[in-house]
């Protein structure tokens, strides 16, 4: 008999869908207070989630989805470069 694993299942900071943590893409607050994409799921910092898709990333902005997640303010330059490299990665 095989086992059946568990899928990892983490929710959106924007539109609030659970989903399965490899179909979703993390926000990282480093040690030093930066906010990065963490295309790998793997650096350490404190992680928040979002789908890959620039709707929810506007949601997670007007709902302060993000801040919450990770526990800091965000100003809005932080919220551009998200946007612009979401967008790099040819997720639309």
């Amino acid at each position: 008999m095989s086992a059946n694993r568990k899928v990892p299942m983490r929710q959106c900071t924007g539109c609030g869908e659970m989903k399965n943590k490899k179909e979703m893409l993390r926000v990282l607050k480093t040690a030093e207070g930066e906010v990065v994409l963490d295309a790998t799921g793997r650096r350490n910092g404190r992680g928040a989630y979002l789908c890959f898709s620039k709707e929810c990333l506007q949601k997670a902005r007007k709902n302060r989805g993000l801040e919450r997640s990770l526990k800091m303010g965000i100003p809005s330059e932080v919220y551009d470069n998200l946007e612009k490299e979401l967008s790099e990665l040819g997720t639309e």
